[in-house]
C-alpha cells in the first residue's frame, strides 16, 4: 500500500480508503447495502491487513448507524488509524438540522464524536455546499472545533471550483483553518472535476479522496453492452447517481477495461481504480463493497500498474471535447499554461 500526502498537510494516508456506506442499511441506504457488525469487523480487518490507515463515513449514512458500527468495530484500535466523517445533510425534521450553520455543526460533532467513541475527528469534512449560511459562519466554526481538539484537519466535498476558491479564499483572509481535501466524484465514465476542481487542487495543494470510484459499479465489468444488467442492480433504471448521460459510451468504456483487465488477469474494476489514482491531484479512492469479495478485489487495485499505452486507450474512449474557455485557452494561451492548467490542457496542445 502507497501513502499520500494530504493536500498540504502533513497527514499520509493510505492510497485506498475504507467507505463504511454500505455498514447498516437503514432507511433509503438499504438500497446501496446493510452489512452488520460481525460483516463490518471483518471487512475493516481485511483493509487494516491490506494496509489502509483512513476511514469514511457520514453524520447521514443510515442515520447515524454508519458511524456506531465504524466506531464499534475500530474500538481498541482507534490510535492506529484515521477517521474521516462529514456533515451538512438534513439529518433530522427541524429546521436547523441540516445546513452548515456553526448550530448545526458543532452539533453534529458532538453526535459523530459519540457515535464514532472516539475524542477527535482527524478530517471533518463539509459534504455538500450550503449557499445561504455565510461562509465565514462554516469557517470559522471548523477553526474553532480544530483549535478545541476535536477535529484535526477539515476538507470539503462535491463543491464546485468558484465554490471552493471562495472558501479557501476566505479561509486565508481571516486566518482560519484550511481545508486540506476535497471528496469528489470521478471516474472514466464522469470526467468531469478535470475542469475546475482537479486543475484547483494542484493550484493550491489539496489531495483528493475519490467517492465511488467505480461509478457504483458502472465500472466494475458487469454492465455489459446487450446484456441483461445484474440481478439486484441499482443502475441504468430509477438509480440516478452517478447519471449516465451516454449509455453506449459507457460501454465502450467498460470493454477497453474488461480488455486491459484480461492482460493482467485482474478485474475491470482493478483496472479502473488503478487508472485513477495515475491521474494527477489524486490522493485515495473511498471504496465500500457488499462483500468481502468484492472489498478484496478492489484493495489489490493498490497494486496494479498499468503501462503508458494501456493508460492512452483509456484516456482516448473515455475523453469529452474541451468546453469553453479551456478550447478556447488551448489555442491561444498555450504559451504560458500553468502545471495546473496543463492537467486537462496538455493532451489537446
Amino acid at each position: 500500500m502507497e501513502y499520500r500526502r494530504l493536500g498540504r498537510s502533513g497527514l499520509r494516508v493510505s492510497t485506498i480508503t475504507m467507505g463504511t456506506m454500505t455498514f447498516g442499511g437503514r432507511g433509503g441506504f438499504a438500497a446501496v447495502g446493510n452489512t452488520d457488525v460481525a460483516q463490518a469487523r471483518r471487512q475493516v480487518d481485511l483493509a487494516l491487513d491490506a494496509g489502509v490507515n483512513l476511514f469514511d463515513t457520514a453524520d447521514m449514512y443510515s442515520d447515524g448507524l454508519s458511524e456506531e458500527i465504524t466506531g464499534e468495530v475500530l474500538e481498541g484500535r482507534r490510535d492506529d488509524v484515521l477517521l474521516a466523517t462529514k456533515a451538512r445533510m438534513v439529518v433530522g425534521p427541524g429546521p436547523n438540522d441540516g445546513g452548515a450553520s456553526r448550530h448545526h455543526l458543532v452539533r453534529s460533532v458532538e453526535r459523530s464524536l459519540k457515535r464514532l467513541r472516539t475524542e477527535h475527528i482527524d478530517l471533518y469534512q463539509i459534504h455538500e455546499w450550503d449557499g445561504q449560511t455565510p461562509l465565514e459562519e462554516t469557517l470559522e466554526a471548523l477553526d474553532t472545533l480544530v483549535r478545541s481538539g476535536k477535529v484535526r484537519y477539515v476538507g470539503a466535498s462535491n463543491y464546485t471550483g468558484w465554490q471552493l476558491m471562495k472558501a479557501l479564499a476566505t479561509s486565508d483572509a481571516r486566518g482560519y483553518q484550511r481545508y486540506v481535501s476535497q471528496q469528489i466524484h470521478y471516474t472514466l465514465q464522469a470526467r468531469d472535476a478535470e475542469d475546475e476542481l482537479v486543475p484547483l487542487t494542484l493550484d493550491q495543494d489539496l489531495g483528493i479522496l475519490v467517492w465511488s470510484p467505480l461509478a457504483g459499479g458502472l465500472l466494475s465489468g458487469k454492465y455489459r453492452r446487450g446484456a441483461s444488467a445484474p440481478e439486484g442492480s441499482r443502475h441504468l433504471g430509477e438509480w440516478s447517481e452517478p447519471p449516465v448521460h451516454d449509455e453506449e459510451k459507457l460501454y465502450d468504456v467498460v470493454d477497453v477495461l474488461v480488455e486491459v483487465g484480461a492482460a493482467h488477469g485482474v478485474s475491470a474494476a482493478q483496472v479502473a481504480l488503478a487508472w485513477l489514482l495515475g491521474r494527477p491531484g489524486v490522493t485515495s479512492l473511498v471504496v465500500g463493497a457488499r462483500t468481502e469479495e468484492q472489498l478484496s478485489d478492489n484493495l489489490a487495485a493498490a497494486d496494479l500498474v498499468l503501462g503508458a499505452e494501456e493508460r492512452a486507450r483509456l484516456d482516448a474512449v473515455s475523453a469529452v471535447p474541451l468546453r469553453y474557455p479551456h478550447w478556447h485557452q488551448a489555442a491561444t494561451a498555450k504559451d504560458r499554461l500553468s502545471a495546473a492548467d496543463l492537467s486537462l490542457l496538455g493532451p489537446h496542445l
